[in-house]
């Protein structure tokens, strides 16, 4: 009998039955994660000098447009789970089922979000940079989701943190289930390394690193959300090479190995492209105003407020609440106060 000093357990199963209701981990940890993003995202872009609310105004869009993005991007790579000889092709549509690529979810998410600042008068770089930290650490609660799936982990490894991996059946056949199933036996079948956990504290680490790079250096025009994905694509790189699920291969490596690389350079020329528009950004951000006109007829925003059935522009942004982008020139001394992202935040 083998005696597993240190290893880490899998969870016994992914999903639970709530009656007819399946409540799965993995969808619980996509929502809690994007909770947490618009969160800290809110904190931020009001300490910034944005309005309370307009982050949860942004996510409406671009929440939408990262779940359909991230959906592409893992069954356009992962096609062969869904098409071809004895596949449904249906199956590429269950997304509680576990997939979503993040290189999809952020490109088409960022189009999602660029939509929304559009509508709402908002530079799209002050609230990507405001945005940043969030989204990482989201995406670290999203890796919790792969690990009640047993999925993404790497190969094995005697290592005292290594994972158990169970096999999952459906208590009723007995068939083997990997994503429904139950572990009914827990004697490993595999131990291995716990990928999914190399990369929740890489992208933890990743937060951390931009915070305290913003607060140092007051970057702007972007240059926050660059060095987070400068960051997190150096992670994957050398995380990727240590999975063992099967993935599409570009010139003998796993796509997502080549996705990280050209990412990375990317971010990086834009980081230091974008270093030469400036100081930070100021961000000056007021309520509508809501009382009348003196000529005594209502603005379009009062005309709204009251529920008028009037046709009105109120998705343009008024005079009252655009944004004003000037350099910043508060001395340096003086600097510390407008960090974007307040002590204890």
């Amino acid at each position: 009998m083998t005696t597993y000093l240190a290893t880490i357990p899998s969870p016994d199963q992914g999903v639970w039955q709530l009656g007819p209701i399946p409540i799965r981990a993995y969808a619980l940890c996509i929502i809690l994660g994007i909770i947490l993003a618009i969160w800290w995202g809110e904190r931020r872009w009001v300490a910034r000098g944005g309005l309370k609310g307009e982050v949860t105004d942004i996510a409406v869009f671009a929440v939408p447009f990262g779940l359909v993005g991230g959906r592409l991007y893992h069954v356009a790579t992962d096609y062969h789970k869904y098409f071809g000889e004895g596949r449904n092709p249906l199956e590429a549509l269950a997304i509680w089922n576990g997939g979503l690529g993040i290189w999809g979810a952020i490109a088409l998410g960022g189009v999602g979000a660029w939509i929304g600042c559009r509508r709402k008068g908002i530079p799209l770089p002050a609230m990507a940079d405001a945005l940043a930290p969030g989204i990482v650490a989201a995406q670290a609660v999203g890796r919790l989701g792969n690990y009640f799936n047993q999925e993404l982990y790497g190969g094995p490894t005697t290592l005292p943190w290594g994972l158990e991996i169970y096999e999952r059946v459906d208590p009723e056949t007995g068939f083997e289930d990997e994503l429904g199933g139950v572990a009914l036996d827990h004697t490993p079948i595999e131990i291995v390394h716990p990928t999914f956990l190399y990369e929740m504290l890489w992208s933890l680490g990743v937060a951390l690193l931009i915070v305290w790079a913003d607060r140092k250096f007051r970057l702007g025009h972007g240059r926050v959300f660059a060095l987070y994905v400068a960051g997190y694509t150096a992670g994957r790189f050398w995380i990727e090479l240590m999975r063992t699920d099967p993935a599409t291969e570009v010139f003998g490596l796993r796509i997502n190995v080549i996705v990280s690389v050209v990412v990375f350079l990317g971010a990086i020329a834009y980081f230091v492209l974008a270093a030469k528009r400036g100081d930070r950004e100021v961000i000056v951000r007021e309520e509508p105003s809501t009382e009348p006109p003196e000529s005594g007829y209502a603005s379009a925003d009062s005309r709204a407020t009251a529920g008028s059935s009037s046709k009105t522009d109120v998705d343009e942004p008024t005079a009252d609440a655009e944004q004003a982008t000037v350099p910043d020139t508060t001395p340096a001394s003086d600097k510390s106060a407008d960090t974007g992202d307040k002590p204890g935040q």
